[in-house]
């Protein structure tokens, strides 16, 4: 399946640009930002195993960590921690990994 070609390069892309971010945040802000994006592929990796309401609840799951992933990335973006041009490069990254999960979403509500 394409997302997980598609967070395994977001991940990829975005384990060494945490390397940049201040170091006084690593272990708080950098570490909940990678956390999420972990968590992310992970419920994934879980919902590709499961079937019915199982797989629902964990891309439901994945969605929340989606949610968050954005959130860190913006705040990283607001405070000058990636430039404009990386925050557009992760932004295209985690939109097309957003529209994937909508459509395995909906895919695994309609199979109920």
């Amino acid at each position: 399946m394409v997302i997980f070609t598609r967070t395994f390069d977001f991940l990829t892309w975005l384990l060494p640009a945490t390397n940049n971010f201040p170091r006084a945040h690593r272990h708080s802000f950098t570490q909940r930002l990678l956390d999420a994006a972990f968590d992310l592929r992970e419920r994934l990796e879980e919902a590709k195993v499961r079937r019915g309401p199982q797989r629902l609840e964990k891309l439901t799951l994945a969605d929340e960590a989606l949610a968050k992933v954005r959130l860190y990335l913006r705040l990283a973006h607001r405070w000058t921690w990636l430039s404009s041009d990386q925050y557009r490069h992760v932004s295209k990254m985690v939109n097309e990994i957003g529209r994937l999960l909508g459509g395995w979403k909906k895919s695994a509500q309609a199979g109920r």
